[in-house]
């Protein structure tokens, strides 16, 4: 009998607890940046480093500091993904370098009905370069030009993405507003099936509040996310209470997804060096997600 390969809707349907939709490459809908992660992973506002351009480019604009990120994130279902950001300014323009590898390991290839054959590997990996500008006033925007790989076995396919964003602090007082549109483009085929991005758009406002008598700061998220090949969508809401610049504490949630709703994490900000956690709890038994984040300014 014909070997049964359990791996695309396994992948997309449980490893990444994502509701049914016609998109692939799932690993493109995995967070970048435990910071974000912990506080609902919405990301396209309420910050400013190099872990932001995932979800905006248009962030990018508000850092002139170079950074360096590097990241890993345990998933759950043997997924594993390590990430690496830099930031830098290059003919007066902003610009971010990101790299993301993903693997699955020991996908079982199994006849129907019959015992375990062979184990396989998959690999994802993309990398890509944001730039952002001003377009008027404090408004800004960015793009992120993205080369993506995605192998099966013996079965490749590549192709590129398109990630547009945009940005407007200070709406009111306080209150920044952001925009993006992710996964934009198209990728050849994986042998004989169509593969589609999973597009991604999300609007999100962040208010910062000084809470002087403690020296300490908060900042509040919630934003408005859906995959276009998916029917339905998602509420982020995140918090983070910074006290004294130094140690940091992070909740967030998220609507909408079939085994997963909470996370949280903390960070410890030192000198030039920030240190980030997250952990993501998932329901029915498909166990945690643990990613942690590592970041260097360059001032």
């Amino acid at each position: 009998m014909k070997k049964l390969l359990l791996v695309l809707f396994l992948i997309s349907s449980i490893t990444f607890a994502q509701t049914a939709g016609e998109a692939g490459f799932s690993f493109l809908k995995i967070g970048f940046g435990a910071r974000n992660i912990a506080m609902g992973d919405l990301g396209v506002v309420g910050s400013n480093d190099v872990s932001s351009i995932n979800y905006n480019p248009a962030l990018i604009t508000l850092n002139d500091d170079s950074q360096i990120m590097l990241g890993n994130n345990s998933w759950i279902q043997g997924l594993n993904s390590k990430i690496l950001g830099a930031s830098f300014g290059l003919f007066g323009l902003p610009f971010a370098v990101t790299l993301n590898t993903t693997s699955i390991d020991d996908i079982e290839i199994r006849s129907i009905s019959g015992e375990l054959e062979s184990t396989f590997n998959a690999y994802y990996f993309y990398t890509g370069l944001s730039t952002g500008f001003n377009l008027y006033g404090d408004l800004s925007a960015g793009i992120t030009v993205k080369y993506l790989y995605e192998g099966l076995l013996s079965d490749e396919a590549t192709g590129l993405g398109y990630d547009l964003g945009l940005h407007y602090p200070n709406v009111f007082r306080n209150f920044d507003v952001g925009f993006s549109v992710r996964n934009l483009g198209s990728v050849n085929k994986l042998r004989n099936e169509e593969t589609k991005l999973p597009v991604d758009i999300r609007l999100g406002g962040a208010y910062h509040y000084q809470l002087e008598s403690i020296n300490s700061e908060l900042t509040a998220i919630t934003g408005f996310q859906k995959y276009s090949a998916a029917d339905d969508s998602h509420i982020h809401l995140g918090a983070e209470f910074i006290y004294n610049g130094l140690i940091a504490l992070r909740a967030g949630y998220v609507s909408g997804y079939v085994a997963k709703d909470i996370s949280a994490g903390l960070g410890i900000n030192w000198n030039n060096i920030n240190f980030d956690y997250a952990f993501t709890n998932f329901t029915y038994n498909l166990g945690s997600a643990h990613t942690i984040s590592l970041m260097y300014t360059f001032n």
